[in-house]
């Protein structure tokens, strides 16, 4: 058995004193791990960093083997952020939530390219409104999607304001005027027409989509895993935090 493809590099995790597990997010394959051997040596030495491009051959004898890995690195991603840690966060989280998201095997092709594209932006200005929308954008392909096109309680299509925890659906300023405080709030960055949305934005609507995605991440794709939400997700979040506190103490 053997295929070749694209692929993100997703995690590596040293196996013995010489080799390394990688998973990939291919762009047929879906996420995939095989055994790099030497993966950890120091001729590999940054190849298999999170969010790197390679191009890929697996090989194994039967097709539910762990395999081998044979990759050439198409693109050093992880090292064009090195110098800034918000950024390398940000690839590093999104990587994490995919390897923990997404079931082995499965190809999600537009997924994949959604990765592709929120990588292609991280020297945007609204980088961190992308990320918000790949997580969205996630649990669409996961089957999880929100429902952000009309107002639950009244069907109103304007002044959306708010998400059910439950159901995922919108709610707007006046259908949840009185389960407000029991409601998500929604950045008016996630609507398709963001001028709909019930007031400007602040510097907590980031903070509100991470909010926001993290509580239907947990609840549909993280809820069967031991250790939880990715730690590298968790630190991204404290970063925004800090971020926009610093930001408002400084009257910015």
């Amino acid at each position: 058995m053997n295929w070749t493809d694209e692929g993100i590099v997703l995690s590596a995790r040293k196996h013995g004193e010489h080799s390394v597990i990688v998973n990939l997010l291919t762009a047929e394959h879906g996420r995939h791990a095989g055994l790099v051997r030497g993966g950890a040596g120091k001729r590999a030495q940054g190849l298999y960093q999170a969010g790197n491009g390679v191009r890929a051959t697996w090989r194994a004898r039967l097709e539910d083997h762990l395999g081998n890995y044979t990759c050439e690195l198409t693109r050093a991603v992880a090292a064009e952020w090195l110098d800034d840690p918000l950024r390398l966060a940000g690839l590093s989280a999104a990587c994490a939530v995919a390897e923990a998201a997404l079931p082995e095997r499965e190809p999600h092709p537009g997924l994949y390219r959604r990765l592709i594209a929120f990588i292609d932006g991280l020297g945007d200005a609204d980088w961190l409104e992308a990320y918000v929308r790949w997580e969205r954008d996630l649990l669409t392909d996961m089957g999880f999607g929100l429902d952000l096109s009309a107002c639950a309680a009244t069907g109103a299509l304007e002044e959306l304001a708010y998400v059910s925890p439950r159901s995922g659906r919108a709610v707007s300023l006046s259908g949840g005027a009185d389960y407000r405080d029991k409601l998500f709030a929604l950045p008016a960055f996630l609507l398709d027409d963001p001028a709909a949305a019930a007031s400007n934005e602040s510097g907590t609507a980031i903070a509100d989509g991470l909010r926001l995605t993290g509580h239907f991440l947990e609840q549909y794709a993280f809820g069967h895993h031991r250790s939880g939400v990715p730690p590298a997700r968790t630190r991204l979040v404290a970063r925004v935090k800090a971020m926009h506190t610093a930001h408002t103490i400084s009257g910015g």
